[in-house]
C-alpha cells in the first residue's frame, strides 16, 4: 500500500474505534475500506481483526469494576470462545477464500440488522430476572457466536450482548462479559491470524494504534453525544457495503 492509503486506514481505524465505543459495528466500516484499498477479502478481514485487537482490550479495562465475583464464570465463558474463536478462525484460513466472498455480503448484511435491532434486544431484558445458574444452551449460543467472531467478527459483541443478555437477564452484566469474551477471541484470532493468516503488517502497523486512541477517545465522549443517529449511520452503511460486495462478486 501507498503512504496515503496508510494514512487512510489510519484514519478510518480511528473512526472504527471510536464506533465501537460509542454503538458497536466498528469492523462494519474497517474491513471494506481495507477491500476498498485494494485488499483481497480474507487478508482484508484477518488485517481487520488484528488491528482492532488493541480495543477490546480498552473495554476490558473499562468495566473491570463490572467483573468483581465473576471469575468463575469469566473463566467457563473465556474457555468455550477460546474453543469458538479457533474453530472460527481455522475455518476461515481453511476453506477457499470464493466461499469467503459469497458468505461475507451475508455476514455484513446480518451484522447490521443486528446492529439495528440491539436497542430492541436492551429493553426487552431490561425487567426480565435472573436465572440463578448459567443454562446449559448459554454455552453453545456463545461456542457458535465465536466461531462467527474467529471467521468473520463483524458485529460480534452485539451478538454476545444480545445471547448473554437473553441466557443471564442482567443487561449490564452481559454488556460487560462481552467486552471480555470479545478480548478473548480477539486474542484468539491475533494469535491464529499472527502464524498464519495473510495480514498486511504495514496496515496493522498504523491501524492498530489508531483503533486504540479512536476506542479511548470513544469511550470518553459515549455519554455525551446521542447513539441513534450513529447507529442508523452503521446501518445504512452496512446494508450499502452488502449490496456493494454482493455486486463485486
Amino acid at each position: 500500500m501507498s503512504a496515503l492509503d496508510l494514512l487512510i486506514a489510519a484514519g478510518v481505524a480511528f473512526l472504527a474505534g471510536g464506533i465501537n465505543s460509542i454503538a458497536g459495528g466498528g469492523s462494519l466500516i474497517l474491513f471494506p475500506t481495507l477491500v476498498a484499498l485494494g485488499l483481497p477479502t480474507v487478508a482484508a478481514n484477518v488485517t481487520n481483526s488484528v488491528a482492532q485487537w488493541p480495543g477490546y482490550l480498552g473495554g476490558v479495562a473499562g468495566f473491570r469494576a463490572e467483573y468483581a465475583g465473576q471469575r468463575s464464570r469469566l473463566v467457563r465463558f473465556g474457555a468455550v470462545a477460546v474453543a469458538g474463536g479457533t474453530a472460527g478462525s481455522v475455518l476461515l484460513l481453511t476453506t477457499p477464500s470464493e466461499a469467503f466472498d459469497v458468505v461475507v455480503p451475508v455476514l455484513v448484511l446480518l451484522a447490521g440488522l443486528l446492529i439495528a435491532v440491539q436497542p430492541l434486544i436492551a429493553r426487552r431484558l431490561r425487567d426480565a430476572d435472573a436465572p440463578r445458574r448459567d443454562p446449559a444452551w448459554l454455552y453453545v449460543a456463545l461456542f457458535l457466536a465465536t466461531v462467527y467472531g474467529g471467521y468473520f467478527g463483524g458485529a460480534l459483541g452485539v451478538i454476545l450482548v444480545g445471547v448473554l443478555g437473553i441466557g443471564l437477564h442482567r443487561l449490564k452484566l452481559a454488556n460487560a462479559l462481552k467486552s471480555a469474551l470479545s478480548a478473548v477471541t480477539a486474542t484468539v484470532t491475533l494469535v491464529v491470524f499472527g502464524l498464519f493468516g495473510p495480514i498486511d503488517w504495514a496496515v496493522v502497523a498504523v491501524a492498530a494504534p489508531a483503533s486504540l486512541v479512536g476506542g479511548f477517545l470513544g469511550a470518553r465522549i459515549a455519554t455525551r453525544i446521542p447513539v441513534t443517529p450513529l447507529r442508523v449511520l452503521i446501518v445504512v452503511f452496512a446494508v450499502a457495503v452488502s449490496i456493494y460486495l454482493f455486486v463485486r462478486i
